[in-house]
């Protein structure tokens, strides 16, 4: 059996100390990736990363300057004229580690348009069978693509299901309070929004496509 190797990445995007205390400290990681802005977070909580990636172009320069010194950290600036975000050149970077589990903390915000660039580029992950998250204080977001059963938790009240690819199909979904038997979603329509989990243990079986998986509290 493959070593797990589980991985945060933690980026500039909106986090509170409850849910990042309740994420680091339910875990053991084994990689710790700061990505440019997310460092500051890091630094509150005074945790040290692996890792720091990014332009530094939103970063406070003196807190990057504490952490240059230290021969254990491995720094990665990035050019600013560069194809990807710092978000996902992190998901690179948690790939070429041999990642199976990441979870992203500071991925969602103010700034739409970075997350929905966030949820896109889990696809790599996905792509390659790596366990992904995003989380945040109200909600938790993944990608799908085939069979996943969802342990029912008293945490989050809704399940959404979103199609990333144009259509997802041969979907049935058992142990929602709204069921489907081999039905499609498409992009456009808002059928797959704020279902409920009835039992303990729910199945989303889908056979095409790809699905966003969003839990929400309320």
């Amino acid at each position: 059996m493959n070593k797990m190797i589980e991985t945060l990445i933690v980026t500039g995007g909106n986090i509170e100390d409850k849910c990042f205390n309740e994420i680091y400290l339910s875990n053991k990681f084994d990689y710790i990736i700061a990505s440019d802005k997310g460092l500051e977070a890091l630094d509150t909580y005074n945790i040290k990363p692996n890792y720091i990636i990014g332009d530094f172009d939103s970063i406070d320069k003196q807190i990057l300057n504490k952490y240059i010194e230290d021969k254990n950290i491995v720094i990665k600036e990035l050019n600013p004229e560069k194809d990807y975000t710092d978000t996902h050149m992190a998901i690179k970077l948690a790939i070429e580690l041999n990642s199976t589990d990441v979870t992203i903390i500071g991925g969602t915000g103010t700034r739409i348009d970075h997350l929905l660039a966030n949820i896109h580029v889990l696809k790599e992950l996905l792509d390659k069978d790596i366990k992904c998250k995003i989380i945040d204080s109200k909600n938790e977001i993944q990608l799908i693509n085939k069979k996943t059963i969802i342990k029912k938790s008293k945490e989050y009240k809704y399940i959404s299901l979103i199609p990333l690819t144009t259509n997802a199909s041969g979907i049935t979904l058992k142990g929602f309070k709204y069921s489907l038997t081999n039905d499609t979603l498409s992009i456009g329509h808002s059928i797959g929004v704020s279902n409920e989990q009835i039992e303990e243990n729910a199945i989303i079986d889908i056979k095409k496509g790809i699905l966003i998986l969003i839990k929400s509290k309320d």
